[in-house]
């Protein structure tokens, strides 16, 4: 029940602090996404755990000429029977759900100060999920984001969080992972 009140309030937040302004940037966001689920903290210590059944995401972002923004985010994806979760093999499909918040920080001006086609980013949040359970999140990332046109209305972005679960000792399949991101971004 309190995972429940949290996400509530989660999401109250994200509706208020996108409704609060109707001059600043919109975008919308679909695409894939993989989810990694070692059970480790590195995700290149050797690959695998993969899931990408039902690999749908989608998001919506309110962005500031100061280069902030904050997203919401909601993502689907499938764990097969056969797949590994933490190096277990699954004797059952599972669902993966998420709705995650995010602050981003677009800093790739100050490093590319000429390049207006490319953005670089770094994201935190907190994120709610379920594969078996339910559990919450602080999430970190980044990504990278192109252009395809030069009003930025139409782009590419790849993007990879970490989610940290709240309570990853006693929560089973639903603990700490990778999610990676492949989206088409357009101005709304």
């Amino acid at each position: 029940m309190k995972k429940i009140i949290l996400l509530l309030i989660l999401v109250s937040f994200s509706i208020s602090s996108f409704s609060q302004s109707s001059d600043k940037e919109w975008f919308g966001s679909i695409g894939l996404n993989a989810i990694n689920s070692l059970g480790t903290r590195s995700p290149v210590s050797s690959p695998g755990d993969w899931a990408n059944g039902l690999p749908i995401s989608l998001a919506i972002e309110l962005g500031w000429e100061s280069g902030f923004s904050i997203e919401q985010g909601f993502t689907l994806n499938k764990f097969s029977k056969g797949d590994k979760i933490d190096g277990v093999t699954l004797t059952d499909d599972f669902t993966y759900t998420s709705f995650d918040t995010h602050a981003k920080y677009y800093f790739g001006k100050h490093i590319f100060p000429n390049v207006d086609w490319l953005d670089i980013y770094g994201n935190a949040g907190l994120g709610i999920f379920s594969v078996d359970e339910t559990n919450i999140s602080a999430n970190l990332g980044g990504g990278v984001l192109v252009w395809f046109n030069r009003r930025k209305t139409l782009g590419a972005r790849l993007q990879s969080i970490a989610k940290f679960a709240f309570d990853h000792k006693d929560s089973g399949f639903d603990n700490n992972h990778f999610q990676t991101h492949l989206q088409l971004i357009f101005a709304l």
